[in-house]
């Protein structure tokens, strides 16, 4: 895939390491010149320049991109740069937040982007899968043995309705759920799952496609 990443923080920069290592083309753009240097010393194709720039924007690619990552600090300067991606081509837009935004402010941001990730609990592995989509991925290689991955439930799951602390998942371990508008968090007891959940499993690595199969009855 090819992804524009605007932000090269902490977050961005780990993001942006991760992509590039499993081969995705991962464009950079920063308007901090140390930081621009800092990823391009790391090997990092890179635009200088304020990500909400529609110019800025096209010299990155925006236009060829299949997905474009806003995870700078500032929520409001992310959503511009979303914005901005959508009018300039048919990506995907990831836009991180910080805790506090609730509500209408929250509904406002998921109806315009593809989606919201919250970086200071999942950090560049929860934004690297949002950028890449799909309902099952992979997040994070924890050891030779152990992946981490996310689930996006369909109506079709056979587990819709079962108790999350209850659920069995040969292979692997529901640790954190999250509904449709909601952060991931340690389930409670009675938590049911529903349509759109969205479910974080620690799974044996040979495994894996055991435990999509259990998650989202497919091969």
């Amino acid at each position: 895939m090819r992804i524009v990443n605007v932000g090269y923080g902490r977050v961005g920069a780990r993001t942006a390491r991760v992509l590039a290592e499993e081969g995705h083309e991962v464009v950079v753009v920063d308007n901090d010149h140390t930081k621009v240097e800092r990823a391009r010393e790391r090997g990092l194709a890179v635009i200088e320049g304020d990500g909400s720039d529609p110019e800025t924007l096209r010299q990155a690619g925006v236009e060829d991109a299949d997905a474009v990552g806003a995870i700078t600090g500032d929520p409001q300067l992310n959503f511009e740069i979303c914005m901005e991606a959508s009018e300039a081509g048919d990506c995907r837009t990831v836009m991180r937040v910080s805790e506090e935004f609730r509500g209408e402010i929250y509904d406002e941001f998921e109806r315009a982007v593809d989606e919201i990730v919250y970086p200071e609990r999942l950090g560049a592995a929860g934004a690297k899968t949002a950028m890449l989509g799909g309902d099952f991925n992979a997040i994070g290689d924890l050891t030779e043995q152990l992946q981490l991955v996310t689930v996006s439930v369909d109506d079709a799951s056979p587990v819709i309705g079962a108790h999350v602390s209850d659920l069995s998942v040969d292979g692997g371990r529901v640790y954190a759920h999250g509904r449709r508008r909601e952060p991931l968090t340690i389930p409670l007891p009675g938590t049911a799952i529903e349509p759109g959940d969205r479910l974080a499993v620690l799974a044996e690595t040979e495994r894996v496609p055991d435990v999509r199969r259990r998650l989202l009855g497919e091969g």
